[in-house]
């Protein structure tokens, strides 16, 4: 079975139904006065939520797609600290592109780039993400597989998710 057309479907329907979804937003996106983060808080935020793209020859498992190191992967999960986030609202994730390393969520709860964290309400599981703006129609997002995996959220599926900027 060849597992690169499967996961081409997989994402093309998980983009599809992102678009489809609906987000109950319970707040306002933060607007672009937001304090901004030192160099250091960016450096650190960066080297938890970043990584490289998959080898081109990487199977379609999401164990190969997965670039993230296990000390990524226990610094996004670690719980924040108190205080220090605003919360933007919900929305209803999909898988992302699996070619786009790291840990992320495009979401129209945004409209810079940010850090921040999202929640899976479900299990109560979060993930430190690079928020990145999504336009362009429809009201769902779209979170990178680390993240979902992170969260504990099989890939086929559409969880509520909130998010918060950090």
């Amino acid at each position: 079975m060849r597992l690169i057309p499967l996961v081409a479907a997989t994402t093309a329907l998980g983009l599809t139904l992102a678009g489809c979804t609906q987000m109950a937003q319970t707040e306002r996106p933060v607007a672009a006065t937001q304090p901004t983060a030192t160099p250091e808080q960016t450096a650190a935020a960066t080297a938890i939520t970043r990584a490289p793209a998959p080898r081109p020859a990487a199977r379609a498992t999401p164990a190969q797609l997965d670039t993230t190191t296990p000390e990524q992967r226990a610094a996004a999960a670690q719980a924040p600290v108190s205080g220090g986030e605003t919360r933007l609202g919900t929305t209803i994730g999909s898988l992302g592109s699996p070619s786009e390393g790291g840990f992320w969520i495009k979401t129209p709860l945004v409209r810079e780039n940010a850090m921040g964290r999202i929640v899976n309400p479900a299990t109560g599981k979060s993930a430190k993400v690079e928020l990145r703006p999504l336009t362009g129609g429809g009201s769902g997002s779209q979170v990178s597989l680390p993240a979902l995996q992170l969260l504990g959220v099989p890939l086929t599926d559409l969880p509520t998710l909130e998010v918060y900027r950090s």
